[in-house]
């Protein structure tokens, strides 16, 4: 393509490259007599379809990419789009692919390995944002009142990932104040910790990892929120457990996370630690909660310790008070024991 300052239309429906004359009008390489270039170009995503290829093998003048990089590479783990992808750019690329392969150019029969389809964020009145409505929501608008991570947390946190849902400004706030809390933790910061932090700290790094894994971001930042309350409860942690805090978050609020761990003399960048291990002893809590039932309804509920034996625990339940009005002076006909989980009583 020539290079010019920029493109401009022509008027009559022709390509932009029509009315740049000298480039058009050119001697035929054949015969030396008057030739005309051709100024019908490739679509945009035609580009788009195989874009991915070219990333990998950016600079190749000889060849659309090279084999062993090609083999190196693909196919590609993760494809991220909007559901409308599926019948534009996802299936063209699939189609320029299989193309491909049968060229023997590349060496797998699919380009992407697994999908994810996002949800579709529309505006406050529930349409979908567009100029014409003046229901757009400028992201700068946003950063300036509540800050970049914020509005991060928030998208992520809004629903699951592949579900449409409507934006709320009002709802950010909640994300902010998370954030502000995680900012305050480190007030909480002592040599020693309950049990119970530890605890909720090991089952919510298992969970915060497996959920990214998911993209199921909503209930990883559900997860941190309710073990920042725990210590909130409890007013302790360590520096090593909110320093694990701190890297589970990184994915969610870089910026915070990333001032906070040079305030607590977090080395290099958190960036650069390592994503935290969890110990699977300390996922089995110490105590369990036992509902109760009579005659199919929930009556009451016990709060007792791992392992007790089934005996003990109907025991207990046959003497809690906001049971006991329901059993007592009748005949009890039959008792189901569910270990874990539940005690009913027909009467």
């Amino acid at each position: 393509l020539p290079k010019v300052k920029n493109y401009e239309p022509t008027g009559t429906g022709e390509s932009p490259l029509a009315g740049i004359e000298k480039w058009v009008n050119v001697k035929c390489p054949k015969c030396g007599g008057k030739a005309k270039r051709e100024t019908n170009t490739m679509p945009q995503w035609a580009g788009s379809c195989w874009y991915y290829l070219r990333f990998i093998d950016p600079k190749n003048k000889k060849a659309l990419i090279d084999s062993k990089k090609e083999k190196a590479f693909m196919p590609v783990s993760l494809y991220v789009g909007g559901a409308e992808h599926a019948t534009r750019h996802l299936i063209y690329a699939r189609f320029w692919h299989k193309f491909l392969y049968d060229q023997k150019i590349v060496s797998t029969k699919e380009p992407f390995e697994r999908l994810h389809s996002v949800g579709l964020i529309a505006a406050e009145d529930g349409r979908k944002m567009s100029k014409r409505y003046g229901n757009v929501v400028n992201p700068d608008d946003v950063i300036a009142l509540y800050g970049a991570d914020t509005l991060r947390v928030y998208e992520m946190f809004m629903g699951p990932f592949a579900s449409g849902i409507s934006w709320s400004t009002d709802n950010m706030i909640g994300s902010r104040r998370f954030l502000e809390k995680i900012w305050s933790i480190k007030e909480f910061i002592t040599k020693k910790e309950s049990e119970r932090v530890t605890r909720e700290l090991h089952k919510t790094i298992k969970k915060v990892g497996e959920d990214i894994e998911n993209f199921s971001f909503n209930t990883a930042i559900s997860a941190m929120m309710i073990f920042v309350n725990t210590v909130y409860d409890e007013k302790v942690i360590t520096k090593d457990s909110y320093k694990t805090l701190l890297e589970i978050l990184t994915p969610f609020a870089p910026h915070l996370t990333e001032e906070l761990w040079q305030q607590i003399g977090g080395k290099k960048s958190v960036y650069l630690s390592n994503w935290p291990t969890f110990k699977e002893s300390l996922l089995v809590s110490d105590s369990v909660k036992i509902m109760i039932q009579v005659n199919g309804k929930i009556r009451g509920e016990l709060e007792v310790k791992t392992g007790l034996p089934e005996t003990e625990i109907v025991a207990l339940a046959l003497k809690n008070e906001r049971v006991l009005p329901y059993i007592e002076g009748k005949e009890i006909k039959k008792t189901i024991a569910i270990k874990g989980k539940i005690v009913s009583f027909v009467v």
